[in-house]
């Protein structure tokens, strides 16, 4: 019996043991949601209709903008204050679209497409997790969205002559900014992608509401100029506070004054995106599955 008894213990600690090296010698989630970073943004530029719609987006219609309105003369806050000209203007809007498509519309499109096409399902045969699978996604999202702020403000200090801050201060505003909305969008985007029913209705249900957001939000026109009850509705999504964060970048300190409250807000900016970041995590960790319920 004491031999039995020895036997079945030594038998036990070789599993645990056996155990002890497997997940030694398994990358933990960590890294393997970090090389999932690579094989992401290969896959993102490898997608003609991405790049277009998400990636050179944003310096299309930056372009389009400055040929069409240039004629028009500067834009000024009122009387007496800096001038600067259309490009300018629209250069922060440019850049709080390109977080919003980087992250909410090309993930939402893509998840929903792999969810679609069976590739999730595949995936959660795996040992990866989902973990690793939201780091590889939000890593892309990073990659690319840095890629495209820097090359839109390449384009906007040599090809349109728009004069970007000098001041430090300026560009740490910037990257906080910048690192919370593309969370933020990276996040939402993984959580509205649970909302379409299969990959085809996808572009279909993230694309309009994708506009609708960027018209109501000081994107597409300015803000100052819209009814009071629209610039409520835009102020209740991240959108509008990415924007209004990036002209507190770009724009004088004279254009404050046609912002709602007549500031800039900044502290508002940082708790807005915040919530919408918590907002995303929950949505996405409750919602996320790698196959529908209803398939």
């Amino acid at each position: 019996m004491s031999t039995t008894t020895t036997t079945a213990a030594s038998a036990r600690r070789d599993i645990r043991s056996a155990r002890t090296e497997t997940a030694t010698a398994r990358p933990g989630r960590l890294a393997v949601g970090v090389a999932r970073i690579g094989h992401e943004v290969r896959g993102y530029f490898r997608s003609p209709d991405t790049v277009f719609f998400t990636f050179l987006f944003p310096f299309i219609m930056l372009g389009i903008f400055t040929a069409a309105f240039s004629s028009a003369g500067e834009i000024s806050a009122g009387p007496g204050s800096e001038s600067i000209s259309v490009g300018a203007y629209y250069l922060p809007g440019m850049l709080a679209a390109g977080m919003l498509l980087s992250g909410v519309q090309n993930l939402a499109v893509d998840i929903a497409g792999e969810k679609s096409d069976g590739t999730l399902k595949r995936l959660g045969g795996t040992p990866l997790s989902p973990v690793s699978y939201f780091l590889g996604k939000i890593g892309q999202v990073f990659v690319t969205g840095t890629l495209q702020a820097g090359l839109l403000l390449l384009a906007a200090g040599t090809i349109f002559g728009i004069a970007l801050p000098t001041e430090p201060e300026a560009w740490i505003t910037f990257a906080w900014v910048f690192v919370l909305g593309i969370a933020t969008s990276a996040l939402l985007g993984i959580a509205l992608s649970s909302v379409p029913r299969s990959g085809k209705s996808a572009s279909a249900v993230v694309v309009p509401i994708m506009l609708v957001l960027q018209f109501i939000s000081g994107v597409y026109l300015q803000f100052y100029a819209l009814p009071e009850w629209m610039q409520n509705i835009a102020s209740l999504f991240p959108l509008k506070w990415m924007a209004q964060g990036m002209r507190a970048v770009f724009l004088p300190e004279d254009f404050a004054v046609l912002e709602q409250n007549e500031t800039w807000n900044l502290g508002w900016v940082a708790i807005v995106l915040v919530a919408w970041l918590v907002i995303g995590l929950v949505i996405s960790r409750i919602t996320f599955r790698w196959i529908r319920r209803d398939a």
